[in-house]
Order: structure tokens, then C-alpha cells, then sequence
């Protein structure tokens, strides 16, 4: 039976974008295949560097997930008959779409579960998932996503306004945290930057401030 790299799994509330304070399950799969550093290159935007650890993880197959995603919901929101859910599942990394597929996405869904994904852009969204934000680290020509429910941008002081390939509902711009949390200049170039363009809207990492996962 085919497994997945798991990175980790926890229950706790979405801190950014359009379901921010929303309660979701988080299945965070190893891996990417893009490095954001402070420097600019190929595989990195510049002005940033990624403060998610998703190299390491153990294999687990479907049921497993299924069955551990159940675990970490508290008894008041699992399921009164199985297998239907009805909880929210976010499927992030890293990059999750180097290891998500037809398989894993059909029995979650089958099962009851909604599911998210939190995706760089640079694999096709499979069918089946019902709310995509994109959040672009390289040029936009290189994209591959095809659709997006939202569009986030995380921007360092002084680096621009994008212009992006993909069409979204919601469309943000979320300030780079450095290694000593959001400095305030970076706070006001973002605010600065939706202040004068007003079809964007500011998405902090509220997470970080409620100090929860």
C-alpha cells in the first residue's frame, strides 16, 4: 500500500487569509521544491527565509491518516457515525503536491472531510479540493496552478505590488516575518502597499500573536 511522508498533524485554527479563526485539522506533508532565502534565485523570491520545518516525517498510508486525523479532533467534533466527518482539512507542507493525488484526495472526501490546500503554485490542483490558496515563490509564467480561491503574496520591505497570473476571489499581501517576528518597517511597506492598491487586503500570521499552532 502506497505511503505518504508526514511531516506532522495537529487541530487548531487558521490564522491567515479568508478562513482566518476558523478550527481546522492540519496534515502537513514533507518535502518541497522550492528554498526561500534572504536571497533572490531560481528556487527562492528573496527577502525571506521559510521558518517551516517540513524535512523530516514518517510514512503512513491512508487509513492511518484517516484514522489519526479522527484522533486529534476533540470528542465534541468527531463524527457521530462513520465514516462521515464534516471537519476541515488543510493540506500544507512544504510543498503537499508533490505527494497529494487522486487516491488520498478521493477517500478524504469520501469519508466526510472538506479540504484545503495551501500550495506554492507550481503543480496542477487536483479535482476534489474545495478551497486553494496559492501563495507564488517564483515568476508567475512559471506557475502551474490553474485555480485559486485565494492568492497570497508574502512580501519583504521594499519588494513590490505583484501582478499575478491567477485569477482569485481574495487576493493578499502578508508581511515576511524575520527571525525576530514582524518588524514594524516591514508591517507599514505592506500596509503601505494595499493602501495603494485597494483590491488587495492585508493577511497578518494571527497564529503567531494567538500563540497557537
Amino acid at each position: 500500500m502506497k505511503a505518504y511522508t508526514i511531516n506532522e498533524a495537529f487541530y487548531s485554527l487558521q490564522g491567515e487569509g479568508a478562513r482566518a479563526g476558523s478550527a481546522n485539522l492540519f496534515l502537513r506533508f514533507s518535502g518541497c521544491n522550492l528554498e526561500c532565502d534572504l536571497q533572490e534565485g531560481d528556487r527562492s523570491p528573496g527577502g525571506f527565509a521559510c521558518d517551516t520545518e517540513f524535512k523530516s516525517g514518517r510514512a503512513m498510508t491512508v487509513p492511518e491518516i484517516h484514522d489519526h486525523l479522527l484522533e486529534l479532533l476533540p470528542e465534541s467534533a468527531r463524527p457521530s457515525s462513520i465514516p462521515w466527518c464534516g471537519a476541515w482539512v488543510i493540506l500544507t507542507g512544504g510543498e503537499p503536491l508533490l505527494q497529494v493525488d487522486e487516491e488520498l484526495v478521493e477517500t478524504l472526501r469520501g469519508c466526510g472531510f472538506h479540504l484545503a490546500l495551501e500550495t506554492n503554485g507550481t503543480r496542477s490542483i487536483p479535482e476534489g479540493i474545495e478551497w486553494v490558496t496559492v501563495s507564488p515563490k517564483i515568476a508567475e509564467h512559471a506557475l502551474k496552478a490553474n485555480r485559486a480561491n485565494e492568492l497570497k503574496y508574502v512580501r519583504a520591505y521594499g519588494q513590490g505590488i505583484p501582478k499575478p497570473k491567477l485569477k482569485a476571489e481574495f487576493k493578499y499581501i502578508s508581511p515576511a516575518w524575520g527571525s525576530d517576528g514582524l518588524e514594524r518597517r516591514t508591517l507599514d511597506w505592506c500596509i503601505r502597499l494595499v493602501k495603494e492598491n485597494p483590491e488587495w487586503r492585508l493577511s497578518l500570521q494571527q497564529h503567531k500573536s494567538w500563540r497557537v499552532r
